[in-house]
């Protein structure tokens, strides 16, 4: 078996979800002497309701860690990233690339854990780019699922995991479907089914009945039909409903969470769901059923699935039965058809009453010799051998320091290369695309105007640009647009900015030069920011008992004006009227830098003026 190496494992499920290979396999690599990094899963789709709860469990996990890196035991360490669950958007996958390999070459410096053996589970794009980034000694692709037809949204993982397996240096399988199809793009494939805890399991089977059956399965009616694992999409449900009609003298207990809706076995009273119990009970649950199923629905799915539990069943010596799966006709023509197949509800019935029957003591022991020949130890081991193989080939092929120094650079010339695609990139959405425009677009209000009792006009200060004096005029020149359309008698201007002179009062001047009669305007000049424009021109109108405005202002500052406004004087009709063609917004198609800057200083206004109160 492997010793002294340091693992990363890219795991297709969370370290705290039903037990299986893959925290087996890394679990017996790291009590072997490895270090182990074990990455939970990053997706193959993006996520649903269903995942709400294993979502939960990734935040605790990373609360409950340091910077969601935590140790499970000696030499075994968890990372729970949290990252955008979109694994096939480019910009999602360009953004988690950065979070996940800066926080994983971080841990990997602190702990010193170079140039590891990288094992995947998963052959998603961002599974690829980490393993590139990690500079690996072996590379391994365990390929357990057809993750294609798991799902419509899995499809598209076709074409990055067919480059996987091109780039790998060994490929395992569970299946022999698996075998031929990964075969095509890789020459160095073997088969490793997932295994049992053999000895876990002998220990318990061992222990005589003095250890009897959980107390949950001691209260069923005997005798009892027991299935371990999920109760998923490919659980065919309606499959074990009409069997269990047909045996009503026969308990089903189905130990697993249920990971679909189950309301076609719940309506049952003869199958009993005890849910999800701890991996460590399951030998002394498989120990209490009187024969094993596994009652999978055939699908393209299924047709490369071997089933992990087969092996626990007959490692309890247990008779097992099982529908039609491709991989269990394999197993009885490998080891002498243990397991009896029902194809019908009719016959997956007849075989089961056939198998509760008294067993043979020489039927039993087969079973038994059989799920030790496929123990998780022999499998390790058998893997471990071809790691080895291949960790020896490498070194009898070690490079020269000449070769490895050029290999170093073209690395370097890679990571510079991707640096500046992304700052093209970044450069062309934000500054040669409408993007930005997009993301203001909910800061602008606008609404026909109206008559009203008065023209409100928020001045800004240094405003947008920055500057003083900026943006002022164009406010004061839509407001007297208005005013001369005969849309309110009267104007109040807003601010409380000096820079030599008031800015309310070089408004008021220039709206005099433009033809507004001087005694048609009231000026408020305390106002030093825009909430306090909303509560003193607020005042204004109350004291006159004007309850109408036109509000100006520019457009992407309305938003804030008008959320000011209604939290100050609720009672008011305002009617927002911004500036149309604000200079400093000016734009074809991309943006400016000054205009990124004045976006994002609005939006983070609303977060602040939020924080207090004001809106």
């Amino acid at each position: 078996m492997l010793r002294g190496r340091d693992i990363l494992c890219i795991s297709t499920i969370d370290w705290d979800f039903i037990w299986q290979g893959h925290q087996e396999i890394m679990a017996t690599l790291a009590a072997a002497g490895n270090r182990v990094l074990f990455i939970e899963n990053t997706g193959v789709r993006a996520p649903g309701l269903r995942d709400i709860g294993r979502l939960k469990q990734r935040l605790r996990n990373w609360q409950h860690s340091t910077k969601g890196f935590r140790q499970v035991a000696e030499n075994l360490f968890v990372y729970s990233p949290v990252i955008l669950p979109f694994p096939y958007s480019r910009l999602a996958r360009w953004m988690n690339r950065g979070l996940l390999l800066r926080a994983i070459q971080r841990w990997m410096h602190a702990v010193g854990f170079r140039r590891p053996i990288v094992w995947t589970f998963l052959p998603t794009p961002l599974a690829r780019e980490i393993i590139r980034a990690v500079d690996p000694l072996v590379t391994i692709y365990y390929c357990i699922d057809d993750f294609a037809s798991s799902s419509p949204q899995a499809r598209r993982i076709r074409a990055s995991e067919t480059q996987l397996l091109r780039d790998v240096n060994l490929v395992f399988v569970t299946s022999e479907k698996l075998r031929e199809r990964a075969a095509r793009d890789n020459p160095r494939v073997h088969v490793f089914p997932f295994g049992v805890s053999f000895e876990q399991f002998e220990r318990i089977r061992a222990a005589g009945n003095g250890d009897g059956a959980p107390r949950d399965l001691q209260a069923l009616p005997r005798p009892v039909v027991g299935y371990v694992g999920g109760i998923h999409q490919w659980f065919d449900q309606e499959l074990l409903a009409a069997v269990a009609r047909r045996l009503p003298h026969v308990s089903f207990a189905l130990i697993g969470p249920a990971q679909t809706d189950v309301s076609a076995l719940s309506g049952c009273p003869n199958i009993h769901l005890l849910n999800a119990r701890p991996h460590t009970d399951v030998p002394a649950y498989i120990k209490g059923f009187d024969v094993g199923i596994i009652s999978y629905r055939l699908t393209e799915y299924t047709a490369h699935v071997y089933p992990t539990k087969l092996n626990e069943y007959l490692a309890m010596g247990i008779p097992v039965v099982a529908t039609d799966l491709p991989e269990i006709r394999r197993f009885n023509a490998e080891h002498g058809e243990l397991v009896a197949i029902g194809r019908t509800a009719d016959e997956f019935a007849d075989v089961l009453q056939r198998s509760l029957q008294r067993q043979e003591p020489s039927a039993v022991q087969r079973r038994i010799a059989a799920a030790r020949r496929n123990s998780w130890h022999a499998r390790i081991d058998a893997m471990s051998a071809l790691i080895e193989e291949r960790l020896r080939a490498s070194d009898a092929s070690a490079q020269r320091w000449d070769t490895l120094l050029r290999r170093l650079y073209r690395a370097a010339k890679r990571r510079a290369a991707a640096t500046a695609l992304a700052a093209i990139l970044v450069y062309l959405v934000l500054f040669q695309s409408p993007f930005v425009w997009w993301t203001a677009e909910p800061l602008r209000m606008e609404q026909a105007p109206r008559r009203a009792e008065a023209i409100v006009v928020f001045a800004g200060g240094v405003g947008e640009s920055g500057k003083a004096g900026g943006g002022y005029q164009e406010r004061v020149k839509h407001a007297v647009d208005l005013y001369a359309q005969g849309l309110a008698p009267r104007m109040i201007f807003s601010s409380g900015y000096t820079f030599v002179f008031r800015e309310a009062e070089v408004m008021r001047d220039l709206a005099v030069t433009l033809g507004v009669p001087e005694e048609a305007i009231l000026l408020e000049t305390r106002a030093a920011n825009t909430h306090e424009n909303a509560a003193f021109v607020s005042a204004i109108l109350r004291d006159h008992g004007w309850r109408s405005a036109l509000l100006v202002s520019s457009p992407y500052h309305m938003r804030r004006a008008m959320l000011s406004l209604r939290r100050t004087a609720p009672e008011l009709a305002v009617t927002p009227s911004p500036v149309p063609h604000s200079q400093f917004y000016a734009h074809s198609k991309g943006a400016s830098l000054e205009q990124i800057r004045g976006i994002l200083q609005e939006y983070a206004s609303i977060v602040y003026y939020v924080l207090r109160g004001w809106i």
